[in-house]
């Protein structure tokens, strides 16, 4: 089980306490600070069944649980339903795409990643209103997000900035490289798990190229049969050349 307590700052604005549930680490640890940095008490759980021992020991009481719409294992509307029968907090789904709508019918709300505090309030309050992708998920998408580095350097010193980025480049050799046997087992599934995978947590960091390309991995998979391997290599060719971009801006950007 990995769970922990992030950082407390000694800010409580709204004094809620945040159980956040989701296989991928990136875009676990980049939403974990970003909610504690906005005044949110937040445990986190890397899938459905360590959530459930955390609740079962009683010590944390969330009022509201955060949880990935698509992991392995224990997810979607099962989870959902479990997490009700241990907990009276509000449950939302997050998501890099719509899940289906068994799991949005399931849960309290629903909100698109990457993650916006304002609309997680908003949807808290019940005003919220949908918000869309990014439009900065196209082929002209910077390395990073100019705002989203900016927002970061604010909630955080340079030094944890660039450990954020750091885990990516990382995180992003290891997609590739497992994203290269699934390709060439022909395993769909799992090629289209890493693309969403690479899509939500890349664009929770701001990291645009890498996460425009984790949503086209995603599609790719999609295709059906006989060809994923030849339409698949082009792309994660351009995956390294993003992961290899955002290393050298983050030497630039925020040298060690």
């Amino acid at each position: 089980m990995h769970t922990r307590a992030m950082l407390d700052l000694g800010v409580r604005q709204d004094q809620l306490a945040v159980l956040l549930i989701d296989d991928d680490l990136v875009s676990r640890e980049v939403t974990a600070t970003v909610l504690t940095m906005n005044g949110y008490t937040v445990h986190t759980a890397d899938h459905g069944a360590a959530a459930l021992e955390v609740l079962a020991g009683g010590a944390f009481r969330p009022d509201v649980i955060l949880v990935d719409a698509q992991m392995p294992g224990l997810s979607g509307a099962a989870l959902i339903a479990e997490l009700r029968s241990n907990s009276r907090g509000r449950i939302i789904t997050v998501s890099g795409s719509n899940p289906p709508a068994e799991v949005t019918a399931a849960a309290d709300g629903f909100l698109l990643k990457p993650l916006d505090v304002e609309a997680l309030r908003k949807l808290l309050d019940g005003r919220a209103a949908q918000p869309a992708l990014p439009a900065s998920l196209g082929p002209d998408a910077p390395v990073i997000s100019p705002e989203t580095l900016a927002q970061l350097r604010v909630l955080m010193p340079e030094r944890g900035v660039r450990e954020i980025y750091q885990a990516i480049v990382g995180d992003l050799a290891y997609r590739i490289e497992t994203l290269e046997k699934a390709a060439a087992r022909g395993d769909l599934d799992e090629v289209r798990r890493l693309g969403h995978a690479i899509k939500g947590g890349c664009a929770m960091a701001g990291a645009l190229q890498a996460a425009r390309l984790g949503a086209l991995i995603e599609g790719v998979s999609l295709e059906g049969a006989g060809n994923q391997s030849d339409n698949i290599t082009p792309l994660l060719n351009d995956l390294r050349s993003a992961a290899a971009a955002l290393k050298s801006m983050l030497d630039a950007e925020l040298p060690a």
